[in-house]
């Protein structure tokens, strides 16, 4: 079975969350059951301005480990698109890469809930559950059962991207609802100015809800987040 990916990258740094600045080799994977306003990596699922089929790699899971490990570092990130709309082929690889010494961390949206081998696997969770800013429906974006499974692993972050000091309520209603934690909040930025600007705007309210605040260091160093 072949795993559908966009780009293998690295070494370079964790830019968003808890290992924000630690060391990372990057596999994402294409396609996507979400269709958020800001997604900055439209080339995983939108086919109205990319031709998935041109950009997709088809990759034997031995393929993806011999790449991925080539990648001097010690956390490997998997990401998307949504990385778990391809769970079933990502367990051999996460105990292989779990066996040559390398953590890893899965991106996830929130919106699909791991089976039992995958979570296990998996040293941490960075669910992103998406507010209303995605211009997306509450029953799309939101799944309560999968939220369920990664609150009750104990494995899982919940890192939200935020547009506005506006958006912090949203967050505080589904932290009361499913009871997420720890939470991390970040801004909704595409340049280095901007993230600066937005971290200054929520970082108060941020720290008095009790709640963590991440940059984007990406895009800090990057100037731009657009790849």
């Amino acid at each position: 079975m072949n795993l559908l990916v966009t780009e293998i990258f690295g070494p370079t740094f964790q830019g968003e969350g808890p290992s924000t600045g630690q060391q990372a080799a990057f596999l994402r994977l294409s396609r996507c059951n979400l269709t958020c306003a800001w997604c900055d990596t439209p080339e995983t699922w939108d086919t109205t301005r990319y031709d998935l089929s041109a950009i997709t790699r088809r990759m034997s899971e031995s393929e993806v480990l011999h790449e991925v490990l080539a990648i001097p570092a010690p956390l490997v990130v998997i990401t998307g698109g949504e990385p778990l709309l391809q769970q079933d082929k990502l367990v051999w690889l996460v105990d292989m890469l779990r066996a040559h010494g390398r953590r890893t961390e899965v991106e996830t949206n929130g919106t699909v809930a791991p089976e039992a081998g995958l979570l296990t696997a998996v040293k941490g969770w960075n669910v992103s559950p998406k507010l209303a800013n995605s211009h997306l429906p509450y029953a799309r974006r939101i799944n309560p059962e999968a939220l369920e499974v990664f609150t009750r692993s104990r494995k899982a972050v919940f890192k939200f991207v935020v547009d506005s000091a506006d958006d912090l309520e949203e967050i505080a209603r589904l932290e009361a609802e499913y009871g997420l934690a720890p939470i991390w909040v970040m801004p909704q930025a595409i340049s280095s100015s901007h993230v600066v600007t937005k971290m200054r705007e929520i970082a108060d309210e941020t720290l008095a809800r009790g709640w963590n605040l991440s940059s984007r260091l990406h895009i800090l160093l990057e100037g731009t987040g657009v790849r």
